[in-house]
């Protein structure tokens, strides 16, 4: 602050600059609380109203390959804080072990992330599911834990993250979403890069109107299923 203004000039800047301040904080911790009341409204609602789908689901995976429903991975949130994601297993068993020897069949080249259109490791049902994303239903709970919201970028695996540049890393400044960007946009078809500059420019832009207006694209995007594989 300039010292050679009179005193009374001085107080008013400061006034002025507290209640700038004071504002942006009070409109930042609004949007915060409105975020997070739909993310535990629209997450239990649909919690509750696809229940039997979960149900039908888990049963056609239990019968159809004798092993779990729910396939669990350890994801990186927000400022790369760990967590527990699930989704309807859609693959074999050993689908790990065998990833090791598919990465040079990866759709993403020499990717952070890895990719393929067809990979042998999908079970009939799971092919299915992904097409309609149903797989990625069970972080409903994710949601409704605060380890996940509706909107954000789509959380990595540690392994990705451990790849990442410091550009990338922007991606971790806020909680991970079920929905983004690119996900709305082609999904699996959008290369590593393009989906980090989606993500930050979310990030840059976000808002409640945004976080609907996303929301309201995953519907049509999921139902014509491009880039699910």
């Amino acid at each position: 602050m300039n010292r050679n203004l009179p005193i009374e000039a001085r107080r008013r800047r400061w006034l002025r600059m507290w209640w700038k301040r004071t504002a942006w904080h009070a409109t930042v911790g609004a949007t915060k609380a409105l975020k997070r009341g739909l993310d535990i409204a629209v997450s239990l609602t649909l919690v509750l109203t696809l229940a039997p789908l979960f149900a039908v689901v888990a049963a056609c995976i239990k019968i159809t390959d004798r092993g779990p429903a729910l396939y669990w991975q350890t994801r990186v949130g927000r400022h790369g804080r760990e967590f527990a994601f699930p989704k309807f297993r859609s693959m074999v068993l050993d689908a790990d072990r065998l990833w090791q020897q598919m990465l040079a069949q990866n759709d993403h080249a020499d990717s952070v992330t890895f990719k393929m259109k067809r990979d042998p490791r999908t079970t009939w049902i799971g092919r299915l599911i992904r097409k309609l994303s149903i797989d990625e239903l069970p972080q409903l709970w994710c949601v409704l834990r605060g380890d996940m919201s509706l909107v954000g970028p789509r959380p990595p695996l540690p392994a990705e993250v451990s790849r990442y540049s410091l550009a990338d890393r922007r991606r971790l400044e806020v909680i991970p979403g079920l929905t983004c960007t690119w996900q709305v946009s082609g999904r699996g078809d959008i290369p590593f890069a393009e989906q980090v500059v989606l993500d930050v420019e979310y990030i840059r832009s976000r808002s409640l109107w945004l976080d609907i207006r996303l929301l309201l694209r995953t519907i049509p995007a999921v139902l014509l299923g491009r880039g699910a594989y």
